[in-house]
Order: structure tokens, then sequence, then C-alpha cells
């Protein structure tokens, strides 16, 4: 397998953990509106996330730079953006104080990547695929 069939192969592993991530920022954010848990035990295990589901994208996106995928590059680069731009805003953990005024803004924004993780899963998959036919012919 080449270099663009691993990438593409770790960039579906990549984005199955991140939607699968993004499913359970969903069900909290669903077990708070129906008050199965508190606002300060979502906040403490949602927040332990956050960075990490960043960091992880952003280095999806990187790699996607650094090996030429311009197309997949461009793809996740506003979403990046978006990120940053919360990061250095200091708006990207979330407040147990402010949750119930700022819960649909953050069930709508878990909804959004839920989407964007699964189209963006689709497409890996169908370039890793594409990948591998190409190298065996």
């Amino acid at each position: 397998m080449g270099g663009a069939g691993w990438l593409f192969l770790f960039a579906v592993l990549m984005a199955a953990g991140l939607l699968f991530t993004m499913v359970f920022f969903i069900i909290m954010f669903s077990d708070l509106e129906c008050d199965y848990i508190n606002p300060i035990d979502l906040c403490n295990k949602l927040n332990q996330f956050v960075l990490p589901e960043n960091i992880a994208h952003a280095f999806l996106t990187l790699l996607f730079l650094l090996s030429g995928q311009w197309f997949a590059f461009l793809l996740n680069l506003p979403l990046v953006l978006y990120n940053i731009n919360k990061i250095s805003n200091k708006i990207h953990m979330y407040d147990a104080t402010e949750i119930f005024r700022t819960l649909s803004g953050h069930k709508k924004e878990s909804f959004m990547k839920l989407g964007f993780y699964l189209l963006s899963f689709f497409y890996y998959l169908y370039r890793m695929i594409v990948a591998l036919i190409s190298e065996n012919e």
C-alpha cells in the first residue's frame, strides 16, 4: 500500500474516532436536557475531549497539506480555522454556569460537526479505495 492509501486509511480511522466523539457529545447534551446529568459533570466530561478533538482534526488537516492532498486539505480547512478562532477567543471549553443558556448552540455545533465528520468518513473511505485500486493496476 502506497502513501496515499496509508494516509486515507489513517484518515478513515481518525474520522471514525471523531464521529464517535461527536455522538458522545450529542448524547451527553441530551442527557443534560432530560436531567440525567448535572451541568458540572457534563462540563467535566466533555471538556476533556474538546482539545484532543481539535488537535486530532488539525493534525489530520496538516497531514493532508504535507502530502499534497489539496482537496482534502481545503475541505478540512474551514473547520480547523473555526476551531482555532474558538480557542484563540477562549470560548472552546464548556462552562457549567452558562451551559443551559448556550445548550442549543452547542447542540447545533455538535450536529454540524457530526455531519461533517460523517461526510468526511465516506470521502476518505472512497479515496482510500481509489488509492488501493490504482496501486494494483
